[in-house]
């Protein structure tokens, strides 16, 4: 996820992709955006926040972990606003959704 600091938000985009740096797959061990698994961060003013989001296998069994850790992230670092995950599988995820990083945590 590239933010543009000509975007609506840029700012609030940036500290929530910050915070979900923090945010690690419990089987990979690389963060939820070095995996690609964030597609988009929506503010809506102040009060609510939408994260767009995949996994990377639909039936993934640290999905609920994931989500959590993303939503709790998020909560910290904005407190007060409503936080929601909007969970999809298109576009599938895929290895090329790899960050540079991520390719590297992961040797590929």
């Amino acid at each position: 996820m590239i933010v543009s600091l000509s975007q609506p938000y840029a700012n609030e985009k940036i500290k929530a992709q910050q915070a979900l740096y923090n945010v690690i797959d419990p089987e990979l061990f690389v963060n939820v955006i070095d995996l690609g698994l964030i597609y988009e961060i929506d503010f809506d003013g102040e009060n609510s926040i939408t994260v767009t989001m995949t996994l990377s296998t639909p039936h993934c069994p640290m999905g609920e972990a994931i989500t959590n850790g993303v939503r709790n992230a998020l909560e910290i670092a904005f407190p007060g606003r409503t936080i929601n995950i909007n969970l999809t599988f298109e576009p599938r995820w895929n290895f090329e959704m790899l960050t540079e990083e991520g390719r590297a945590q992961l040797g590929v």
